[in-house]
């Protein structure tokens, strides 16, 4: 039985609709969750070498320390860890940085800034076209687009869909995750849809059966 990581890499084969082969983005992201997702470590351990991890954890009050473990675990099993929304703790940690769409509207001084330290990954949440383009403007290295498919964590919330998913991807000018949904069943709806990859929470920290 196929695995999401098996699908992950099926899908992720071309490199995403705007990467080169040679330089193939990872096709698997975790995302931290202060409640769907309690240990962060134990999730990072079970992914496979090469997969990023965005570390949220907003609310935990001991969240620099946390980040320290998980950057040093990281490291160990060659992950790519990216801090959400916090500049000062990339740098401390030597990170990459992943950008919740409200701020990657505001921070474009901070961003110019950011990519003269040459880290390989900025990444940044979106949820339409405009977040698609404000992630372009930014010259992130690829934008998670969500929900695209109906998730638990936000019931009633509108979807895009396969097509609106689909649609959105092939008129942006980066590389882009799919997020909100994702299981074994639907991953294999997103193959040819340009994705780079997948970006899950409880999809990669437990049962692939788990929605997003």
């Amino acid at each position: 039985m196929r695995t999401l990581t098996d699908l992950a890499r099926h899908l992720n084969f071309g490199g995403g609709r705007y990467a080169r082969r040679s330089a193939r983005l990872p096709p698997i992201i975790l995302v931290t969750d202060d409640v769907r997702l309690p240990d962060p470590l134990a999730a990072a351990a079970r992914l496979p070498f090469g997969s990023v991890v965005i570390y949220r954890h907003y609310q935990a009050p001991d969240r620099a320390v946390l980040a320290a473990r998980l950057a040093k675990l990281c490291k160990a099993r060659r992950l790519h860890l990216l801090i959400a929304g916090d500049f000062g703790l990339a740098v401390r940690l030597n990170c990459g940085l992943h950008l919740p769409e409200g701020l990657a509207a505001c921070v474009p001084v901070r961003v110019r800034l950011w990519h003269r330290r040459r880290h390989p990954m900025l990444t940044a949440a979106a949820h339409g076209r405009k977040g698609l383009l404000k992630a372009a403007r930014l010259k992130a290295t690829a934008a998670l687009l969500s929900p695209v498919f109906p998730t638990l964590s936000h019931p009633g919330e509108a979807s895009l869909g396969l097509l609106g998913f689909r649609r959105l991807v092939h008129r942006t000018a980066i590389n882009v995750y799919g997020l909100g949904g994702i299981t074994v069943a639907t991953v294999t709806r997103l193959v040819g849809s340009g994705a780079a990859g997948i970006a899950a929470i409880g999809g990669l920290g437990g049962s692939d059966r788990t929605r997003e």
